[in-house]
């Protein structure tokens, strides 16, 4: 018999989603983040970079304010208002002691309860192997809710008004191969499709299927790969990691 996935905790106000590009929250977790803010729940994006080496036929100075542009976009259509970035260089993100910094402030200065990030592991799963900005984005995103609860790692931050926050409960992933824990995709399946669907020159430059198949398909297809271990409900997924 399968093993079931555990729904989401519910009982948080304020979750602050952390990954490298604008479009990762789109292509694993927003059919989610759109039933969270439904529900009441606030959400901000903190993005490591602005997407900037993304596009081969776009500079990355033509590149950058477009697809900061997509993003704001595609979180406005899932009820997310605040959007924020760190100006770390895409593709060659490094993770280290800057980037847990300033995952850390963030956390403080946003109190979360819950923060997102995506597959911090080397591959997907099997052989598909993972982005190196994933991988260090997601680490740190794990290292920094413990950082930003610890007066003496950082401690420059408090004087710059940040005092420590140690109220994350919970870290989930993205994209995990090994889920523990899910959200029924059903309520926000359609604005998670149009809040990918905003990244269109991303996409377009991506498949020269139709832009709107090719993001219905992708997100429906990956939900309900999930519905087996959710009840028969098409779902998305994450790794939850308690603090």
């Amino acid at each position: 018999m399968t093993e079931q996935l555990t729904p989401m905790p519910a009982d948080w106000r304020r979750a602050l989603a952390v990954v490298a590009h604008p479009d990762d929250l789109e292509y694993g977790c927003a059919a989610a983040i759109a039933d969270w803010t439904d529900g009441g729940r606030e959400v901000t994006y903190l993005l490591a970079t602005r997407g900037e080496a993304g596009i081969d036929s776009l500079s990355p100075e033509e590149c950058a304010p477009l697809r900061e542009r997509e993003q704001r976009t595609s979180a406005a259509v899932v009820g997310v208002t605040t959007v924020e970035f760190l100006d770390h260089r895409d593709g060659v993100i490094e993770y280290g002691i800057p980037l847990r910094r300033d995952i850390a402030a963030a956390i403080r200065r946003h109190r979360p309860e819950l923060v997102i990030t995506l597959n911090h592991r080397d591959t997907w799963g099997g052989i598909a192997w993972n982005s190196p900005d994933h991988r260090a984005v997601g680490r740190a995103a794990l290292d920094a809710a413990a950082d930003a609860g610890n007066r003496w790692i950082f401690p420059e931050l408090t004087g710059a008004g940040l005092p420590p926050w140690n109220g994350v409960r919970w870290v989930a992933v993205a994209g995990s191969a090994t889920p523990t824990h899910a959200v029924d995709a059903t309520p926000g399946l359609e604005r998670s499709v149009e809040s990918l669907l905003a990244h269109r020159t991303y996409i377009e430059g991506l498949t020269e299927e139709n832009p709107e198949v090719y993001c219905r398909t992708f997100l429906t297809g990956h939900a309900q790969s999930a519905a087996d271990r959710f009840g028969g409900r098409p779902a998305i997924t994450f790794e939850l990691f308690a603090r």
